[in-house]
Formats: C-alpha cells, structure tokens, sequence
C-alpha cells in the first residue's frame, strides 16, 4: 500500500501567466538554431567535398551525389518543422526521411574525418594512388552496414537489465522489492501507440512492486499525442506507478503532460513524495521536476528539498529525477538512490562522448556528490531511429536490506 506525502500532487500548473515562453529564450534559441544550420551546411560541404569531388565522380554520379547531401540537409529542417503539421503520412515521411539521415549524416562526417586522419599518416610515409577514391569507399563501406545495424537496434525490444542494489535500513518486508524503470521512450512520429503497448507489456511482465517512469515520455503535444501514450494506463505494480517530468515534455507544455499523465493514473511527482509500506517495512519515493522545467517556468523548477520537505526521518529514500547531475541538489537529503535517464547511454557512436561533456555519468550505477544513482540508457530513442552501441532498456533494480 502507499500513503501520500505531506506534500500530494495537486494537479498541473500553468506554465506562467501567460503561458508563453520567455522572449529571451526564444532569441537565444533562434542565434543558437543560424549556427547550427551553417554549421551543419558547412560539413554537408565537406562531405560532398571528400565523397564527391575529391575521388573524382563522373556524372550522372556527381550530380547524384551532391543532390543526395542537399537534400539530405534539406531533410532535417523539414522533419522538425513536421511536427507542427497536421497528423498525416507526409508528416510522418518528413520525419522519417529527415531524422534517419540526421543518424547517417554524423556516421558519414565521423567515418570521414577518421578517413581524412588515416588517409593523412600514410601520406607522411609516401604517395599513396587512388588514396581519395580508397577513402571514399571506406567511408560508404563502413557507413551503410553500421546504418543498418543501429536501425535494427534501436528498433528492437528493449533488453531487460537486472541489477540489484542495497540499501541501507530498508526493512525485511521491502527487501527483494522489484522496481522497474522506463524512461526516455519518446513516443512521437516513429514511435507510436504500437511501441508504446509493447513496453507496457514488457514492463508488466516482470510483476514489479513498483514502475519508475523518469521522463522524456513525448516528442509533442497532449493533443496530438493522447491515444499514443494511452497504454501507459495499463501499467500495473502494487505499490504505484510514479512518474516525473523530463526535458522533453516542458518542450511541448509541461504541465499538460503532467495533467494527462494523471488522468491516465500514474502518480506525477511534481517535487512531492508519497511513502509506500509493506510488512511494516517502508520507503519514500519522490520526484521532482527536470532541471529545464525552471527555465520554462519558474514554478516547475527542480527542488529535491520540496519534493522531500515532510518525509519520514529513518525511513530510505528513493528519488526519481529525469538528469543524472540532478543529484548535485540532493546531495544532503539522505537520497539513498535515484533513478534517472535522459543520455540514452550515448544513443549513437561517438556522440557517447560529448554527453558525458553534460552529464557525469552516461549509464548504469555510479555515485554522484555521495548520492548512488542509476542512469537507463532509455527505452525509445530520441531523433535519429539509430542506435549504435547502448542498446535499448527497461532496467529491473531488485532493492534488499544492506
């Protein structure tokens, strides 16, 4: 059973007295968007440069090749640009189209580049013929079946990680609990309802006491998305279903999420806790909102000392936040775990290594500012359909007595 904290969730809240988005915030967003697109012209140049011109392409081929990047780079705007669009089957092959190149585009820059390096140490040794069309081949060689294995990935069912933790004071009628996570599953234009159930079923598989669902549910609105994410009332655990926010969903209305989550039956923790008891044995879970909600509006910024505020001395405290480096709030809470997402393990080779630039740790258990805590790889996958190396994950932490 579970009793609700001294402070409940009380529903949704507007995302500030307008409901608009800082003005500020969106000219950061529009300079930060012209650097980006003329950045990413500029290497769409290189490749083209490398692949096309420098191995000398004949036409048609040329001309073929250079239209295939255009428009290539063409697609990425227009996938985003998609969502806007009334739910159809051009939106939905906008998003396709665009996405999965997004994921072929940075594996065709970062085989280039490592070409471009290799290509220059064997010409410190000497001439080496055909050394731009040898590259070229590589690159595409390498590209295409590492395409396809990261399709498959990332569209396959979420693998099941067992991990078990102890903690300290967790009394005998909790000890062996199941808490299952998912997080970052993304449902939006290439992950719909159909996915959406297949994690649901995965998750009640497992017959967990208790379902952690620690954000980036959605790419898009309540409207558009409502029935897609309807599964997720299908959850089942005796303890509670408990879910936060994550960036993703202040990107698309917040507190709309939160309220729909609601309806469905999940409990939103909103920088609140409940405590659940079994045997006489109990445990604080709490959550609290992303660390981007702040930016967004105010009142959802991410405060681990409210969502704890009342909690029971001597009693463990599981802490459900969407960041991993949200655990620098909590470090003198007495958090004894949390469970958290949002890196999706690095998603796609090697962009592993620039999310660890963001966070202080990619995926599994670690310790940060004296709090353990478990990063999920992510059970969807945000943007490009790919993924190469970090498989996707429903994670089943199994809590005993320390």
């Amino acid at each position: 059973m579970s009793s609700p904290s001294s402070r409940p969730h009380a529903g949704p809240r507007s995302s500030g007295p307008s409901g608009q988005v800082p003005v500020g915030l969106i000219l950061r967003g529009l300079l930060l968007l012209t650097m980006m697109v003329g950045l990413v012209a500029a290497l769409h140049y290189y490749l083209g440069v490398r692949l096309v011109s420098d191995p000398g392409l004949a036409q048609p081929w040329a001309g073929l090749g250079w239209s295939v990047l255009w428009l290539g780079f063409l697609s990425i705007p227009a996938a985003m640009a998609s969502t806007r669009m009334k739910h159809s089957w051009k939106e939905q092959a906008l998003h396709w189209g665009g996405m999965l190149w997004m994921g072929v585009f940075g594996l065709l820059l970062t085989a280039t580049v490592v070409a471009d390096g290799v290509g220059w140490v064997w010409g410190l040794v000497g001439p080496v013929p055909l050394l731009a069309q040898n590259k070229a081949l590589a690159v595409v060689g390498v590209v295409v079946p590492a395409t396809l294995f990261a399709f498959r990935t990332a569209r396959s069912p979420a693998r099941v990680e067992r991990v078990t933790v102890p903690v300290k004071g967790l009394g005998a009628g909790l000890s062996g609990m199941k808490v299952v996570q998912i997080s970052d599953i993304h449902i939006g234009p290439t992950l719909d309802r159909r996915f959406m159930q297949r994690v649901v079923d995965q998750v009640n598989a497992l017959q967990p006491d208790v379902v952690a669902v620690t954000g980036d549910l959605v790419d898009g609105g309540v409207s558009r998305l409502r029935d897609e994410v309807a599964p997720l009332a299908g959850l089942r655990a005796p303890l509670g279903v408990y879910y936060v926010t994550g960036n993703h969903e202040y990107y698309h209305g917040g507190a709309a999420w939160s309220a729909e989550v609601a309806r469905l039956g999940l409990t939103v923790l909103d920088n609140a806790h409940r405590v659940v008891e079994r045997g006489g044995s109990r445990l604080t879970v709490a959550g609290v909102t992303d660390l981007e909600g702040g930016r967004m509006d105010p009142s959802h910024a991410c405060r681990p000392d409210v969502a704890l505020a009342g909690a029971p001395a001597g009693v463990p405290r599981l802490l459900l936040a969407h960041q991993p480096r949200a655990a620098m709030l909590a470090r003198d809470l007495g958090v004894d775990l949390q469970l958290s997402g949002h890196t999706h393990g690095g998603q796609l080779f090697p962009f592993m290594f620039f999310v660890k630039l963001q966070q202080p740790v990619i995926q599994g258990l670690a310790t940060i500012a004296g709090v353990r805590v478990y990063t999920h790889r992510g059970t969807g996958y945000w943007g490009p359909p790919l993924r190469l190396g970090p498989a996707p994950e429903i994670a089943e932490l199994t809590l005993v007595s320390a």
